[in-house]
């Protein structure tokens, strides 16, 4: 009973980092994101490559209460697994963006990542941390880092079934035209429920939260989204 509460109370933290005051400047909306993981060993093409890896991801991101899909991306990486909870990467991201009342975009990234996973008796923790470097208008580039925990708790009376909750914060941290102020630039909040297929397949469906800070700090977004995933593992 003790752990189920602390698990519930690291829970409601994840979600209460994610609550802002309400204020005449934040813009509330509501849609949904999807997307698809696969990551896997190369070993496959080469034995000799068992400690290569490859990330491959896709998304379709929907707001104005479901009605609008407003941004796409595809993600892909090549890493390399420093022991059985390491993992470094070097990645590539493209995500064309359609706003309402605004001109489409077409944003891409570069970024290395460092993932290490740490199984407690509690849970598994990951923790993630990117270093993107945003390509925006003209040549600039805004370098953004972003450092994601996420906690998966399997539930005893159905190990298939797990309440999944990760964060997932970013800092600009140089200014530019396009890309806004230096400091801080978004924040993500999920909380939801995993199911295991197979070692191979599993899902996760929950509400996430993502708030936005404004480029230019005159005014913020806070989305309130079904997030539904798909991940493979080979």
């Amino acid at each position: 009973m003790k752990k189920q509460m602390k698990i519930l109370a690291l829970v409601m933290a994840v979600l209460s980092s994610a609550t802002v005051v309400a204020d005449d400047d934040v813009i509330q909306d509501s849609g949904s994101w999807l997307q698809v993981v696969a990551e896997g060993s190369l070993k496959a093409i080469d034995p000799n490559l068992e400690k290569g890896r490859v990330w491959v991801e896709g998304q379709s991101r929907f707001n104005n209460d479901f009605d609008h899909w407003y941004q796409g991306m595809v993600r892909t990486a090549v890493g390399y697994s420093l022991s059985d909870r390491a993992t470094i990467w070097a990645g590539y991201t493209w995500l064309p963006t359609q706003n309402i009342g605004k001109k489409f975009v077409s944003q891409q990234d570069v970024w290395p990542a460092f993932r290490y996973v740490l199984p407690t008796d509690m849970g598994t923790f990951m923790f993630r941390t990117m270093i993107e470097s945003n390509f925006l208008g003209g040549n600039e580039v805004r370098v953004r880092p972003r450092q994601m925990i996420k906690f998966t708790h399997p539930l005893e009376f159905e190990p298939r079934l797990s309440l999944v909750t990760w964060d997932e914060f970013f800092i600009r941290t140089n200014t530019t035209q396009y890309g806004g102020k230096s400091g801080f630039d978004q924040n993500r909040a999920f909380a939801g429920l995993g199911w295991t297929f197979n070692p191979s397949v599993r899902t996760e469906i929950g509400y996430m939260n993502q708030y936005v800070d404004d480029a230019k700090h005159i005014d913020s977004t806070m989305r309130h989204l079904v997030m539904g995933s798909l991940f493979f593992n080979f």
